[in-house]
């Protein structure tokens, strides 16, 4: 089994991971959905269904952020070693790839406040 067979089977297990924790928080906030809709401890099972899925979701988001970061960051300083007139154009990319991790940010935010409401 060579290098590029070994980083293919590891993507698959990354996914497959990813899938299986995001079914988990799901099935984890239906049922706390279900509980609060049958006012059976609706408070402890909902909150804690909705704090699994703010973890995933920063944990997730941050992890892609930093692989979209060190990837085009390493581009770009590549290209920027060519042309140094290139780097203004191209640091606005790595702002880009950042970005994931603020969208995380901002749906994790978005699920706090619904604790609090």
């Amino acid at each position: 089994m060579n290098f590029h067979n070994v980083l293919f089977l590891s993507k698959i297990v990354r996914y497959g991971l990813f899938i299986a924790i995001m079914g988990a928080a799901g099935t984890l906030y239906a049922q706390g959905e279900a509980a609060a809709a049958a006012e059976v401890a609706p408070a402890a099972q909902s909150s804690s269904a909705l704090y699994y899925a703010i973890a995933a979701t920063m944990c997730f988001a941050s992890r892609s952020a930093a692989y979209a970061v060190g990837k085009i960051g390493a581009a770009v300083m590549g290209a920027a070693a060519e042309k140094p007139e290139v780097l203004g154009k191209a640091i606005a990319f790595v702002g880009l790839g950042e970005g994931i991790a603020l969208f995380g940010f901002l749906i994790s935010f978005f699920l706090v406040m619904k604790i609090g409401a």
